[in-house]
């Protein structure tokens, strides 16, 4: 792969990443930690991750357990896990907090599988802004006679390529996640 187009696939492969770790924060009707990734804790003063404030365990496949390391900050915690996203109540027992998923109903999986396939499409469209820019950036080299235009049409086509690449990754990975949550 020339370096040209190295540059616009390494930018790909981030867009790739970002898509597992969006992927990796949807709950799919079992425990994940990182379903909390997102949340911080005001710890004195700072917005902190609340990794950084406690133990997180899985004691069954459907708890969370948070065992902060200093008991004063178990209602900040609390607080910061009511005021997010994730839609679960903690429970707190004085010395941990546990987040119990219930099981998921049909409905709330196929909303499931319909968020995970919005978030493939953007990062598909993402990839495709890519090679868009990757192309501009070859005719534009091509209009200043660095190179010529049939290396400008191989650097499209090996660009195209690595695009067809990410697009049938983003698929795979579409279809993963959406047979995970259907799953019963």
């Amino acid at each position: 792969m020339s370096e040209k187009v190295k540059e616009y696939s390494d930018k790909m492969q981030k867009t790739i990443d970002h898509l597992d770790g969006e992927y990796a924060a949807v709950r799919a009707g079992r425990a994940n930690p990182h379903v909390l990734d997102k949340i911080r804790v005001d710890y004195y003063g700072t917005p902190t991750p609340i990794q950084q404030v406690g133990n997180i365990a899985i004691p069954d496949p459907r708890t969370i357990q948070i065992t902060p390391w200093e008991k004063s900050i178990l209602k900040d915690i609390e607080k910061a896990i009511q005021a997010s996203d994730v839609g679960i109540n903690p429970t707190n027992d004085g010395s941990t907090i546990r987040l119990v998923f219930p099981e998921l109903t049909e409905e709330r999986r196929r909303d499931l599988v319909k968020e995970i396939k919005k978030k493939g499409e953007e990062a598909k469209v993402a990839v495709r802004n890519i090679r868009r820019d990757g192309n501009d950036a070859f005719k534009k080299l091509s209009k200043s006679d660095d190179i010529s235009e049939d290396e400008v049409k191989d650097l499209e086509d090996e660009l195209q390529k690595a695009t067809d690449k990410f697009i049938k990754e983003i698929d795979k990975m579409i279809d993963e996640k959406s047979k995970d949550i259907m799953k019963v």
